[in-house]
């Protein structure tokens, strides 16, 4: 009698055990779809105040203002002024740098190899 009882405890606490272990995963894997939606919540909010402030400028005179004056009206008292393009437009023409190449003489190359010319002069790093 003793013996059943030790192996009923056992048994139960073996599943009492077993239990624990899927409720912890299970509150894991809670908890990692509780971030994954927060984040699209905090999405979704982000979207939700710029979608709020997109309409209270749609709404606002500022916009109407906007849309008159791209549409080419104007207030009474404005003078609205369309600028025009002349049929030709002659670009104007730039010149071109031209390259000066210098003579360097064969000593010259030689002393660039061996010592460079560049840390001979003031102000060089």
């Amino acid at each position: 009698m003793k013996y059943a009882l030790v192996v009923i405890a056992l048994a139960t606490l073996a599943y009492l055990v077993i239990d624990f272990n899927g409720r912890t995963a299970e509150m894991n894997r809670l908890l990692a779809e509780e971030e994954i939606v927060r984040a699209r919540m905090e999405g979704r909010q982000q979207t939700k105040a710029a979608l709020e402030a997109q309409i209270a400028y749609a709404t606002s005179e500022a916009a109407v203002v906007r849309w008159a004056h791209e549409n080419h009206m104007a207030r009474p008292g404005e003078h609205p002024v369309v600028p025009i393009q002349s049929a030709e437009v002659t670009p104007t023409p730039r010149p071109k740098p031209s390259v000066v190449a210098t003579e360097v003489s064969n000593l010259e190359h030689w002393l660039a190899l061996f010592v460079d010319p560049q840390l001979d002069e003031p102000g060089a790093p």
